[in-house]
């Protein structure tokens, strides 16, 4: 192999499949700078290095986050951001967080409850030390996702094992809060729409941000979850309920029995009728 195409190979970490994708970012804004309200499409912890950021949420509403202090802010989360002084901070961007002592975090869930008024954290000398040693890093070169994984893992531990518990309840409750106020919204909500556009209308989201949100929440898009939820209904009100075949097309909102019935054909091999017949002779379809 030769030397030039030996060094571009392991060099050139854009290519590798396992790059990293802004899970770990690190940001250097001019004052001034401003990031208008959006909601967060993944939770996000925002760790503060230098200069004044304003920041303006539900948790923090004006908050002024300074050099050493770090928020939580969770899925589905209303953000904004302005640049009081020039800035410099690191946002790791997550859905799950990389459980490394399950144990101390189950504490953590289960004395966590809502706090009169959010705090930021501030920094240990050991998340400083890791956030200068990554922001060197993640200035030099593309990261290479193996390594950032890692790495968002030790961040976890160090933050899960070297604060006191009730710091830990209150910084993460956001995460339970809101998880559960979305996944509310969307079983209360998802047979009462059409359209993905029309659930995203209806919960006051901009449709391309349902969409992501939802999808790293549920880990599908939104339109094929809503059909297996609507397959799931049909299916159950076939089997195990005496209703019309004709109310049923109409409690899912379809046109007509026709509709009604190739949507059933192509969904579980037969017609409504013939479904409901099989399960009458102890048939279990799914």
């Amino acid at each position: 192999m030769a030397k030039d195409e030996r060094c571009r190979r392991l060099t050139d970490c854009s290519q590798c499949p396992k790059a990293a994708e802004g899970m770990l970012v690190h940001y250097k804004e001019l004052k001034g700078f401003h990031s208008p309200p959006d909601k967060c499409t993944q939770n996000c912890m925002l760790f503060m290095i230098k200069g004044e950021l304003l920041i303006n949420s539900e948790e923090y509403p004006g908050m002024i986050l300074r050099n050493g202090q770090f928020v939580l802010q969770a899925i589905g989360s209303k953000v904004e951001l302005l640049a009081l002084t020039p800035v410099e901070y690191v946002i790791y961007w997550f859905n799950e967080l990389p459980q490394i002592c399950d144990i101390r975090y189950q504490k953590v869930l289960e004395i966590s409850e809502p706090p009169l008024t959010y705090t930021p954290l501030v920094a240990l000398p050991c998340i400083t030390n890791f956030l200068n040693q990554m922001t060197d890093y993640l200035e030099d070169q593309i990261p290479c996702g193996k390594f950032i994984e890692l790495k968002c893992q030790e961040l976890i531990y160090l933050l899960t094992c070297y604060y006191p518990l009730p710091q830990l309840s209150i910084f993460f409750y956001p995460i339970s809060r809101y998880t559960e106020s979305f996944h509310y919204f969307v079983m209360q909500n998802y047979d009462k729409v059409k359209t993905v556009e029309d659930f995203a209308h209806l919960g006051g989201y901009a449709t391309t941000t349902f969409r992501r949100l939802f999808r790293n929440m549920y880990g599908e898009p939104v339109y094929e979850w809503i059909l297996n939820k609507k397959r799931e209904g049909i299916l159950h009100d076939l089997q195990h309920t005496k209703d019309r075949v004709t109310a049923i097309s109409q409690r899912y909102g379809f046109d007509s029995l026709s509709h009604f019935a190739h949507f059933c054909k192509s969904s579980f091999g037969d017609s409504p009728r013939a479904l409901r017949n099989r399960a009458a002779k102890g048939e279990i379809i799914t």
